[in-house]
């Protein structure tokens, strides 16, 4: 198949009371995913993941702590983060979603893989669980793509409008793992500044693109062309792994960025082109955040449709009033200004 679409119907059955993390969000877009009908596209369901294979990125008392407190009826991991009765089952099949498209990819049973999975991950850190994150679902794929298929190079790029903090944690002092993030700041978690590099053997493998609000497709699809593309030259990654969160689109509640689905479509298609040239096509994309319905919907069947080699529609269109025109300019040159390394001969 092109591309395997991980779902499972059990993340369309749990909410989490008021917060913007509801199972509609995942059962939107295999809806979506369905009716468009993509030729070469395979809705596949995951497997829950191992106790084991959490603890690739968590210790051990962190997952117990979650798994408590969802076995004592319910209850909250941090101030915002809900944990209820069927939380940690379903973080276990979240995390297995993840680590099956890696599976299927790398197995070129599929081409490439979008998993359709919640909770969310991106804000995990190693023990702790905030931002509507329980455990870190691309980060346990990734540290599992290289312990359990041997990759030695994996492109983890990031462009939810909220900073992956957790991920970038994680992998703070890993070079096996390069992690990009473009994101609004200042925004919620209030991290992920240019100068955050990374440390030890992992500095320099931590890049991020901190943009203000009012960022449309043109200044999106720069930072893609200026700053992402000049990484994957220079990393030539084996593998790419992105934290797809769709609140950077002009209509979402959580956020103030001007992005549109054909923006969306723009990045999916750098990021296939990309996994040509340079992985073989192995490309995994792992949902994030997105809390405006359709334009979540919509924005990851065109991801899909561009990793399937269709056309993708962009039915909603760009936001009102002529905005979206913020420059990203100045945030480009910070981000390489901080990185000579990657950037010297760009």
């Amino acid at each position: 198949m092109k591309v395997a679409v991980i779902y499972h119907d059990d993340f369309a059955r749990q909410d989490t009371d008021d917060d913007p993390e509801i199972s509609d969000r995942a059962y939107a877009i295999a809806a979506a995913v369905d009716e468009a009908e993509l030729p070469g596209v395979q809705l596949v369901e995951p497997k829950p993941a191992t106790l084991e294979q959490l603890q690739l990125a968590h210790p051990a008392t962190h997952i117990a702590r979650i798994r408590s407190i969802a076995e004592s009826g319910g209850g909250y991991a941090d101030h915002e983060t809900a944990v209820r009765p069927a939380s940690f089952e379903l973080a276990l099949l979240a995390v297995g979603g993840a680590i099956t498209a890696v599976n299927l990819v790398h197995r070129r049973v599929a081409e490439s893989a979008f998993a359709v999975v919640r909770p969310p991950g991106h804000h995990a850190t190693q023990d702790r669980s905030q931002g509507f994150c329980l455990f870190n679902n691309v980060a346990i794929a990734a540290r599992h793509a290289r312990t359990a298929l041997g990759i030695e190079r994996i492109l983890m790029v990031d462009f939810d409008v909220h900073h992956g903090n957790g991920s970038q944690a994680i992998f703070d002092d890993d070079p096996s793992v390069l992690y990009t993030s473009v994101h609004q700041h200042p925004l919620y978690p209030g991290t992920g500044l240019q100068y955050e590099n990374g440390r030890g053997a992992g500095r320099g493998y931590t890049v991020n693109v901190p943009i203000p609000a009012g960022v449309g497709d043109e200044g999106y699809l720069r930072v893609f062309d200026e700053v992402f593309g000049p990484l994957v030259e220079g990393y030539r990654p084996q593998f790419i792994l992105v934290s797809a969160g769709y609140d950077p689109h002009w209509r979402d509640p959580l956020a103030l960025e001007d992005a549109t689905v054909s923006g969306f479509a723009g990045m999916a298609q750098r990021l296939s082109d990309w996994a040509g040239e340079f992985c073989g096509g192995r490309l995994v994309m792992v949902l994030e955040g997105g809390y405006d319905l359709e334009a979540l919907s919509l924005s990851a069947l065109a991801t899909i449709s561009v990793m399937a080699g269709t056309e993708a529609t962009d039915p909603i269109g760009p936001p009102p009033g002529g905005r979206g025109m913020t420059d990203v300019g100045p945030s480009i040159a910070l981000a390489r200004n901080a990185h000579p390394w990657w950037f010297a001969r760009a």
